[in-house]
């Protein structure tokens, strides 16, 4: 199963306590590269996050958006500062007597001075959170995979025609091939009869250029080389591990490129332009395999 790099998952769960909405989405990468974005109340879990996440993406560059709403209201607490407060009052009553004022100070007046009312958060449950968190994070994860899937599926149907096509045109090479040497031998012999008019001409000694000829033209290898990876990849497209088969996509590409560059030198113009054509084609399998996790 071929799976792209890019996706895109959502998913959101609201409680009477709190509401918690994921977001995930993904361009091309060469690792796996998880930029999170969440609520610092909820940083002790980012180990957390990433390690399930690791479980579900193997590749790609990955953000993911964390949004955090608490709907309860025993989240914090109000502390009353005795010791700071009974500080305030003497400095006051200090002030008062040194420069004969009125002392005219309210319990509202004293509540609103700093750190006499403070709200202290209570302390987290971590267990709990991650309880709440987890299921979406999974859903999320799940939804982003299959997406990756659904464009995996498409990126395989196309590469396959990509791949067809290569084979056709190597084909045609081949069917090329015995072609230009018959057309070699055809066009030796005419220039030697011209050359020696009505002296006999050694069957032999043509029959010698015209393999060594056959040799310098051969392309074999070549065609070998482009064939190979189409076939390997028929074969084993259903049932291949994700990673050897990327690997090997990449290595064949690696020989299609050396591959058309040999054909491309041909002296037969046919073979030269369906070189060039195999060129446009495996720098578009290229970029296709850049897409794949």
């Amino acid at each position: 199963m071929i799976k792209s790099m890019t996706g895109f998952g959502r998913a959101e769960v609201v409680t009477k306590e709190r509401k918690i909405t994921i977001e995930l989405k993904s361009v091309n990468h060469r690792y796996l590269d998880l930029s999170i974005k969440m609520p610092r109340k909820l940083n002790f879990l980012e180990g957390a996050v990433r390690n399930l996440m690791k479980t579900y993406i193997q590749r790609g560059k990955v953000d993911v958006y964390i949004t955090y709403e608490d709907y309860t209201l025993d989240n914090g607490a109000l502390k009353y500062n005795r010791e700071l407060a009974s500080e305030y009052i003497t400095c006051l009553k200090q002030m008062q007597q040194d420069f004969d004022l009125d002392y005219d100070i309210k319990v509202s007046t004293l509540s609103r001075y700093p750190e006499v009312l403070v709200m202290e958060e209570q302390s987290v449950d971590e267990e709990a959170l991650w309880e709440s968190l987890e299921p979406p994070l999974r859903e999320a994860c799940e939804k982003f995979v299959q997406t990756r899937i659904l464009e995996g599926r498409n990126l395989e149907k196309d590469l396959i025609g990509k791949l067809d096509s290569l084979e056709e045109k190597v084909l045609r090479v081949e069917a090329r091939s015995p072609e230009v040497v018959n057309a070699y031998r055809t066009k030796l012999e005419a220039k030697v009869s011209e050359l020696l008019e009505d002296t006999q001409i050694d069957d032999n000694r043509i029959a010698a250029e015209v393999i060594l000829f056959s040799d310098k033209i051969c392309n074999d290898e070549e065609t070998v080389r482009l064939t190979q990876p189409h076939q390997e990849h028929e074969k084993d497209a259903h049932n291949r591990e994700r990673r050897h088969r990327t690997q090997t996509g990449l290595h064949g590409t690696g020989n299609e490129q050396r591959s058309k560059h040999d054909l491309s030198k041909s002296s037969d113009l046919e073979i030269s332009n369906i070189a060039i054509d195999l060129k446009t084609e495996i720098e578009k399998v290229r970029e296709q395999i850049q897409n794949v996790e």
